[in-house]
């Protein structure tokens, strides 16, 4: 039996024994005269945050932004669609053609020449990737800048208590 199961040690505590605390009861199961009348005290365990991994920072937030560039092609694809459905490019386009045309029978500027689905899809496409790139790098470098910061510091300190 490993030194985290027997009764009476604390895991966080270098599974040490307690002297202080009683070793405990299951509050279902025993009688009903030793039952606690109020809440039983929550256990609380103090924790250090010392050091990060950059390989699995990278490789998450690697798999994060592909999702987050995933999201912002379907995103830009619908808004485009429904914006399209609804007439505005044409309405745009109409008054743009109208303002750059010179005299009556000349003709404007097109924006569908400069901008259309499929250019505004390839550029998401292209800034998804530049995205893509800078996050897992800063995620990194984040990653090894919190090592140093920690390993001066002492890291970040974490209190998790039991629900009960």
């Amino acid at each position: 039996m490993s030194s985290s199961n027997v009764p009476g040690r604390e895991p966080w505590r270098g599974g040490q024994p307690t002297a202080t605390m009683p070793p405990v009861r299951d509050p279902i199961s025993a009688p009903a005269s030793s039952r606690p009348v109020g809440r039983p005290k929550a256990r609380r365990a103090r924790l250090v945050l010392a050091r990060v991994d950059p390989w699995s920072v990278m490789k998450l937030s690697f798999l994060l932004s592909i999702a987050l560039a995933v999201v912002a092609f379907v995103a830009v694809f619908v808004l485009w669609s429904v914006l399209d459905t609804m007439g505005v490019f044409d309405s745009v386009g109409k008054s743009v053609e109208s303002v750059t045309r010179s005299s009556d029978s000349a003709e404007g500027v097109d924006i569908f020449d400069y901008i259309g689905i499929g250019r505004v899809l390839s550029l998401t496409v292209v800034l998804s990737g530049v995205n893509v790139v800078l996050m897992t790098a800063l995620c990194t470098l984040g990653a090894f800048l919190y090592n140093m910061a920690a390993s001066l510091v002492g890291g970040l300190h974490v209190t998790f208590t039991e629900d009960v």
